[in-house]
């Protein structure tokens, strides 16, 4: 037997066979074509799913599970809203039952299954209360409670990017101030680092981006930690303080076992866990206690499909 999970992106769709040891035996992939509407990215994946079948001479009754990893929270009656796929209440788990009729079909939101591949099969494997961040364009996060994902009464938890963690100097998309991933994402980085620039900052970033600071990205701010260019430095140590208070936050309420950092930011993992664990110390609460191992993610970009994969029907409406 096996599983299929679906990665479901803003610019590309990923489909995977997945064995039932989390192995992923075979993928197809599709751009995401966001014009065409909600009802013809479905049959993309149709296609998707059928190709995967056919490549490896396999029927719908060798498929214990459907799974489809989604960047948005799915409400109780099964809809979406996602922005950046032009989704707005579509009803997806609906759509997805009448697509798939033969399948078992389930869904959650995308850092929700990635952080759940990393339970089963990653860097928090055998730890029953964890929790992952993925530090990207923005923060995501999902929780996983003894080997099942946590989403809340009514679908919408495990949104720890949306914290309040301090006042920021711009609002996040969601309209509040100072949410976390506003601080710990690449977008916070490069917004911050732009902004001590833009105010009179000597940096070298300036010739790096050739005067064009539309260029700059969070990799080229880190790179530039790395040679001690100071508003590179300074960025990057604001980044690691709200980081911090940020895990301290998810310490302080939950008391994890492990968090794992995931994501394109966590790629500089060497500069973000440097003195990390010393500066979440300074803010919980239990400062002579133990707390959560804090470490990178393993799966990286497959833990989407995996993560899929492994999810279990639940039901909606």
């Amino acid at each position: 037997m096996y599983r299929i999970g679906v990665d479901i992106g803003g610019t590309g769709i990923q489909a995977g066979l997945v064995n039932l040891q989390g192995e992923i035996i075979g993928q197809k992939e599709c751009s995401t074509n966001v014009k065409l509407g909600f009802l013809k990215i479905i049959e993309s994946i149709r296609k998707l799913v059928d190709s995967l079948l056919e490549t490896y001479n396999l029927t719908p009754q060798d498929i214990e599970v459907l799974g489809f990893g989604v960047p948005s929270f799915i409400n109780q009656q099964g809809k979406v809203t996602c922005v950046n796929l032009n989704w707005y209440e579509e009803d997806f788990i609906t759509t997805l039952r009448e697509t798939f009729p033969e399948f078992k079909v389930a869904a959650e939101n995308d850092a929700t299954v990635a952080a759940l591949a990393e339970a089963k099969f990653g860097s928090m494997k055998g730890y029953p209360y964890a929790v992952m961040l993925t530090l990207g364009t923005g923060l995501g996060a999902g929780i996983i409670i003894n080997g099942q994902p946590f989403v809340g009464a009514h679908g919408m938890g495990s949104e720890l990017g949306h914290v309040v963690i301090g006042i920021n100097d711009f609002k996040c998309k969601c309209g509040n101030n100072g949410c976390f991933e506003t601080f710990c994402s690449a977008t916070g980085i490069v917004r911050h680092t732009k902004r001590l620039i833009r105010i009179g900052r000597k940096s070298c970033l300036v010739d790096v981006c050739k005067g064009e600071l539309n260029r700059l990205s969070a990799k080229k701010v880190f790179d530039a930690y790395r040679i001690g260019d100071e508003v590179a430095v300074q960025s990057i140590n604001r980044f690691k303080k709200y980081l911090a208070i940020g895990i301290a936050n998810i310490i302080n309420g939950m008391d994890p076992h492990i968090i794992a950092i995931g994501g394109g930011v966590s790629r500089a993992s060497d500069i973000i866990l440097d003195g990390l664990e010393e500066e979440i110390r300074k803010h919980i609460l239990y400062k002579k206690e133990d707390f959560a191992k804090v470490v990178v993610a393993q799966l990286g970009n497959e833990a989407g499909i995996i993560g899929a994969a492994f999810l279990e029907q639940k039901q909606f409406g």
